[in-house]
């Protein structure tokens, strides 16, 4: 491949043959692509024409004709050096250096080097006079380049190169995040990363991101690793995300904005959003790339995938990429590739043998890495090797590997293990070790990290001689099972107890096949054990998520879901609790099925870890949005209890909480109140007045009140629940900032809508101190602000941009279904149809509707609420028979269900007042509207603002009745009022004092 870059100012000092500045033809293996980049860029500063060309010669090609090929350029050929360099192809032993002693000498004029290594090179390379840039700065190497090619360096001014040219490779990207070590060994793919580096350069801005798609042990990793440092000095952000595991992926890709300088909390959704920003901004960095490895499902694309200025890599095995990103396929190693890799691994191994091998393993990289490396430490001749790996007699594993994977690769990796087992016993229990952790990354530090842990005798040793253990794992690196990670902060030394592998998904799995024995059990005992070591204890600390992500991969693997150690279940159900608590629902929900399937089969189900596995796991599918599963979870739990001796109080107490807010949730608010008030007074009883658990249960009775339309009894105990719990709990507790939360909505449900803001924001400014701006409650109480100012009667460019970027997060925290996003994308829409864009309006409010109807059924009571704003919507749009029609319904519906006095029905009935006046029926809408005026004085009083405004459309249709006398006394009065309560340029005084219509749109609220 040849890069033409033909520059050059007219200053040059030297002359090629056709007059031109001088040329330099800059050889190079791909290996070393930064520095032929940054030697061209400073010969280019200096008035020199170059062109690049990466250089792997075919070995069947003789060297003195390819270096021939070489010298049909004009001008002069630099070749960069290191030992690889004389490993391309590769040739045989000597062949260098008699064509160096030969044809390169007769031709030295014609070539110069740079030298990159430190490391023995042929010894006939002193011909090229090589000057060495290997660990110098930059001024440095740029002196010396131009030295060893006749360049003057003094005749220029200061260095300055262009703003877009690549930095000096010795130079580090800023931010370095986690990218495995460079593999001296990576063979060929030049084609695949040029490729992929035009598709990510020349994508439309904003959207540059490539999928390498590929089966299990093809390479992907191998070469968005590789492209990650051969590309290197064209970034300033390089940052990889290992992505087999969706809660590691999170708290990584988050873990991102500690080192963007990014101001943010530790909740994982706030973090990625602000990642997300600062990538699309360009801000502090424009030149990123971000690598997800091993991101196989493409649900989160939406959630995480970055935008902006820079690049994104994806590794994967699902097509389904093609999506969200541009795809290109990684095929098997060509054969050349594959016979040059065994070569170079294993020297002693001879073309033809090599081609042999490679098409036993059917040039499938893993594959080859595994018996190069084999051939290569053993020296083993390669026609036992393939008898043995033929023969199978040393693998009792029949069923195929799967994924396109090579049979032949299950017998030489018994060929492997078995080796260690007589000359590295100890390398042998590492990697039984590890195989009872999941695969991808392994915190096998862990086993030093707790000495104290109760480990089998013949594994003791992992925790306390730390020769063994860095000989163990040397030796697994060396023979191509794991590769290390760090498990600590970036650019920060770890120690062995902090020292975490990666073990690819194959050859876990193979290795699994290959170590099943009757030991088996006591490394998934060791492992379990550790885990449960390993457990910070404080689930509801968002600090110690991190440690939980990456414990959550392993329990299952470990066999810690059905262990039946005390210790080990605790463990498990603070990883359940904090996948509730990080807002992981979906991941919890699964997880909490797969605890109940094993402990079904050995444990009591009334026994006190069922009970918490069942409290938990309702809660989790009612965060989910699954709320007929958990009050049925819930119900059946409850049946139990009621049928056993003696009878366990506090665990009915504790499902009765829970079945409460099932009923909630289901829309039945009157059986929820009921059972929620015994909760309480058992609480106090059982427990006492202000312990956690009763103050929750008393801040749920007000949830319930809310519900049932009872604002003034629900604030009132919201009150003094917020008073309780600052007492008990302080200021800063999670439960008091809900009350606090609690108490602002109480306050905008009585129509105080300026002290509701007033209250509203100390409580926002304290959640995002606390909690941080993303977590799910500072969400809620960030949305019930902007609620509140709207209804305080904020104006479009205040209100907007903040709706429009809680709808953003919303969406990024919980996705587009969940019933948290729904009720915003319905309050959004209302506020797009006041706003004037009326068809933003239909389509939010329709998405809403529609999700609504499929999350709870259509006769739920905010289902059925929804129809009131899909009613405005078609007023609005002239449709007002329509409209009437979706007014009726409401009405009728909500009437049924939550009866005639319920605020809610009250606002229906405004509605269908209006729509009965619009459609000209007149004295219907004067009745409805005096009837519902009534009721409104009753339930909230002379001056709320839903009574007001029913007075205003009383006032309406009496003056289409001609009944000018009341109207004009009724109107007079209304008027009055808005203005003292509400200020007389307050939207709704404004529209009552230009007879505009009052109408009444839809909070759809679940408590």
């Amino acid at each position: 491949m040849v890069d033409q870059r033909r520059s050059g100012g007219a200053g040059a000092a030297g002359r090629d043959g056709q007059g031109g500045p001088e040329h330099f033809l800059v050889v190079f293996p791909g290996y070393h692509r930064p520095w032929a980049n940054w030697i061209a860029q400073r010969l280019e500063f200096h008035g020199r024409r170059v062109t690049l060309q990466r250089w792997d010669p075919p070995r069947e090609v003789p060297l003195e004709e390819s270096l021939g090929d070489l010298l049909m350029s004009t001008g002069r050929v630099l070749l960069v050096l290191n030992d690889w360099f004389f490993e391309l192809g590769p040739r045989a032993a000597g062949e260098w250096n008699d064509v160096l002693r030969g044809y390169v000498a007769d031709n030295a004029d014609r070539f110069a080097a740079v030298n990159l290594t430190n490391r023995q090179l042929p010894p006939a390379t002193a011909v090229l006079e090589p000057v060495s840039l290997w660990s110098t700065g930059e001024e440095e190497a740029e002196e010396r380049l131009l030295g060893r090619l006749g360049i003057d360096y003094r005749r220029t001014t200061g260095r300055q190169p262009p703003a877009s040219g690549s930095r000096f490779p010795n130079t580090p990207p800023e931010v370095w995040g986690e990218v495995p070590r460079r593999n001296r060994r990576f063979t060929g793919r030049d084609d695949i990363l040029t490729e992929l580096q035009e598709r990510l350069t020349e994508a439309e801005r904003g959207n540059s991101a490539c999928t390498l798609l590929g089966m299990s042990g093809i390479g992907k990793t191998q070469i968005a690793a590789e492209y990650a440092h051969r590309f290197s000095t064209d970034y300033d952000v390089i940052w990889w995300v290992n992505s087999d595991d969706r809660n590691i992926q999170r708290d990584r890709f988050g873990e991102l904005s500690v080192e963007l300088g990014l101001r943010s909390g530790n909740e994982p959704g706030e973090r990625i959003r602000a990642v997300r920003d600062a990538l699309r901004r360009g801000e502090p960095y424009s030149r990123w790339l971000v690598i997800f490895d091993g991101w196989d499902d493409t649900d989160g694309a939406g959630v995480l995938l970055p935008h902006g200025p820079g690049h994104t890599i994806v590794t994967s095995r699902n097509r389904g990429w093609g999506e969200h990103t541009d795809v290109l396929d990684v095929p098997s190693f060509d054969r050349a590739e594959s016979t040059g890799y065994l070569m170079r691994r294993a020297p002693h191994v001879t073309s033809a043998q090599a081609d042999e091998v490679a098409a036993e393993f059917g040039d499938v990289p893993l594959s080859l890495v595994q018996a190069a490396s084999l051939l290569g430490e053993t020296r083993m001749e390669v026609p036992e090797y393939l008898r043995m790996v033929r023969e199978g007699r040393l693998s009792t594993v029949e069923e195929p590997a799967g994924d396109g994977f090579p049979h032949s690769s299950l017998t030489s990796w018994s060929i492997l293990i078995n080796r260690l087992r007589r000359t590295q016993p100890q390398a042998v229990e590492v990697l039984s070790l590890c195989a009872s952790f999941a695969p991808g990354r392994i915190p096998l530090g862990l086993a030093r990290a707790y000495p104290q842990a109760d480990l089998p005798e013949e594994l003791r040793w992992m925790s306390t001689d730390l020769t063994a253990w860095t000989r163990a794992l040397d030796t697994l690196v060396t023979y191509s099972v794991l590769t290390r990670e760090s498990r600590g902060p970036v650019n920060t030394e770890m120690g062995p107890h902090q020292e975490s592998v990666h073990m690819h998904r194959l050859v876990h799995d193979m290795v699994s096949r290959l170590t099943s024995d009757e030991n088996r059990e006591t490394y998934r005992k060791a492992v379990r054990t550790l885990l449960a070591e390993a457990d910070p204890g404080n689930p509801l600390d968002s600090r110690q998520w991190p440690q939980y992500a990456e414990l959550l991969p392993h329990l299952e693997p470990s066999g810690a879901l059905s262990s039946s150690n005390a210790r080990v279940q605790a463990a498990v159900l603070n990883c359940l609790q904090y996948c509730r608590r990080s807002g992981e629902f979906t991941a919890g929900t699964r997880l909490a099925e797969k605890i109940r399937n094993h402990w079904t089969v050995f444990m009591d189900p009334l026994a006190p870890n069922m009970l918490d596995l069942t409290t938990q796991q309702s809660n989790l599918l009612r965060s989910a949005g699954r709320f007929r599963e958990g009050y049925e979870l819930d119900s059946a739990m409850m049946q139990r209890l009621r049928a056993a001796e003696p009878r366990n109080e506090l665990g009915e107490l504790s499902i009765n909480g829970n079945l409460a807010s099932g009923l909630r949730r289901l829309g039945r608010y009157q059986e929820a109140l009921e059972l929620q008030r015994q909760v309480l007074a058992d609480e106090e009883r059982l427990l006492g007045e202000n312990e956690l658990t009763s103050l929750n249960a008393r801040h749920n009775l007000g949830v319930g009140l809310r519900l049932l339309g009872r604002y003034r009894e629900a604030y009132e105990l919201d009150l003094e629940t917020l008073s309780r719990r600052q007492n008990a709990l302080r200021t800063r507790h999670i439960t008091t900032l809900n009350s606090g939360n609690a108490v602002a909505h109480g306050l905008r449900l009585l129509g105080q809508y300026r002290d509701s803001v007033a209250r509203q924001e100390p409580v926002v400014r304290l959640h995002v101190q606390v909690l941080g701006p993303l977590h799910p409650q500072t969400l809620a109480a960030r949305t019930h602000l902007a609620l509140a100012r709207r209804r305080e009667g904020g104006f479009q460019q205040d209100i907007g941009p903040l709706m429009d970027s809680l709808m953003e997060q919303l969406e990024q925290v919980h996705g587009r279904t969940h019933y948290s996003t729904l009720s915003f994308i319905n309050d959004y829409g209302n506020f797009q149809r006041e706003h004037g864009d009326l068809a933003k309006a239909k389509d939010l409010i329709a998405e809403a509707e529609a999700g609504y109807r499929a999350l709870l059924g259509p006769a739920h009571p905010v289902a059925t609420g929804m129809l009131a704003n899909t009613g405005l919507v078609m007023q609005a749009a002239g449709d007002r028979s329509e409209a009437m029609s979706m007014f009726e319904s409401a009405l009728a519906g909500l009437t049924a269900t939550l009866g005639a006095d319920h605020p809610w029905v009250l606002g229906c009935a405004l509605n269908a007042s209006g729509g009965r006046n619009f459609n000209g029926r007149v004295a219907d809408a004067a009745d409805l509207s005096r009837d519902t005026l009534r009721r409104s004085r009753r339930v909230l009083g002379d001056e709320h603002p839903l009574t007001l405004s029913c007075q205003t459309a009383l006032a309406a249709d009496l003056r289409a009745l001609r009944e000018h006398e009341e109207a004009e006394k009724v109107e007079a009065d209304a008027l009055l009022t808005l203005t003292r309560t509400l200020g007389a340029q307050h939207p709704h005084t404004l529209s009552a004092r230009q007879r505009t219509r009052p109408y009444w749109d839809f909070e759809a609220y679940l408590g």
